[in-house]
C-alpha cells in the first residue's frame, strides 16, 4: 500500500542520507605500509653473514682486536661491492668462511712470517686479512699487488679503515719485484693464475728467501703435474679447513732447462 505524503498522492520517498547516493564519496581504504624489499633483503643477509662469521671463527680463531678489524673490513667490502665487483655475489652469504677463514689459515702455516706479499690481491683476500692479523706485530708489513685501479683504491681504503700494516702497489703482477722493497718472508696468491704461472711470479721473491703458499682447488694434482713441466719443485700439500681445496707450500723452486 502506498503511503500518502503530506501534499497528495505521491508516495513517500527516502532522501539519501550523508554518505549515500550518487554524489556520495566513499571513505578511502587505509594505506598499506610499504615494505622496503632492499632493506628486508639486507637484514636477511646480515643474519646469514653473522651465523657464517661464528662458524668461520670456530675454524680460525683470532684475537678480539683482529676480529674488530675484520668487521670493519667486511663492512667496507659490502659497501663497495655495490659499485665494484670485489667478490662473486654468490659468495656474499659465506664471506667469513669462504674468504676470511680461508685466508686466516695461511697464518698457521707460516707462524713466524711477518712480511708478506700478496700477488693479485683483488678484494683483499688474503692480503687485507693477513694485514689485520699482522697489526701490532714488530716489523710487520703486507705488500698487496693489484693491477686494477678501482680495486687498488679499495685496498688502500681497507688498509686505512683497519689501521693495518699494508702497502698497496698498483702494478702488473710481474712487476712486483721492482716495487716491493725489503725482505719478504712469505708470498701468496689466491685465485689468480695456474700454479706454473704463480711460481713464475713468485720466483724472484723466493730466490731472496721467501716461501710460497698458494691456495688451490680440487684439481691441484693436475696443476702440480703441469707445473713440473716448467719447474723443479718439491711441494708440500695442506688440506684446506674451509672446503675441498688444498694449499701448496713451496720453499724453493728452480726453472727447468
Amino acid at each position: 500500500m502506498k503511503q500518502r505524503g503530506p501534499g497528495g498522492d505521491r508516495p513517500l520517498t527516502r532522501q539519501p542520507g550523508a554518505g549515500e547516493g550518487a554524489g556520495a564519496r566513499s571513505e578511502p581504504a587505509p594505506a598499506r605500509p610499504k615494505i622496503d624489499k632492499a632493506s628486508a633483503n639486507d637484514r636477511a643477509l646480515d643474519s646469514i653473514i653473522a651465523a657464517d662469521k661464528r662458524q668461520a671463527l670456530e675454524l680460525a680463531p683470532v684475537s678480539r682486536e683482529t676480529e674488530d678489524r675484520l668487521d670493519r673490513y667486511i663492512a667496507l667490502l659490502r659497501e663497495w661491492q655495490a659499485k665494484t665487483n670485489l667478490v662473486a655475489p654468490s659468495t656474499l652469504p659465506q664471506l667469513w668462511t669462504r674468504h676470511i677463514a680461508d685466508s686466516l689459515q695461511l697464518v698457521d702455516l707460516a707462524p713466524s712470517a711477518r712480511r708478506w706479499a700478496d700477488l693479485g690481491s683483488g678484494g683483499g683476500f688474503p692480503g687485507v686479512v693477513l694485514a689485520c692479523v699482522m697489526a701490532g706485530r714488530p716489523d710487520a708489513r703486507v705488500h698487496l699487488v693489484e693491477r686494477i685501479a678501482k680495486k687498488a683504491a679499495f685496498l688502500r681504503e681497507a688498509i686505512r679503515v683497519t689501521t693495518s700494516p699494508g702497502v698497496v702497489h698498483l702494478a702488473e703482477i710481474g712487476d712486483n719485484v721492482d716495487r716491493i722493497t725489503g725482505p719478504v718472508d712469505c708470498v701468496t696468491a689466491r685465485a689468480l693464475a695456474p700454479l706454473h704461472q704463480l711460481i713464475g711470479f713468485a720466483e724472484p721473491l723466493m730466490r731472496q728467501g721467501a716461501k710460497a703458499l698458494f691456495p688451490k682447488g680440487q684439481d691441484v694434482e693436475a696443476e702440480l703435474t703441469e707445473a713440473a713441466k716448467y719447474w723443479n719443485i718439491q711441494p708440500q700439500l695442506h688440506q684446506s679447513r674451509t672446503g675441498d681445496g688444498w694449499i701448496v707450500e713451496l720453499t724453493s723452486v728452480e726453472r727447468r732447462g
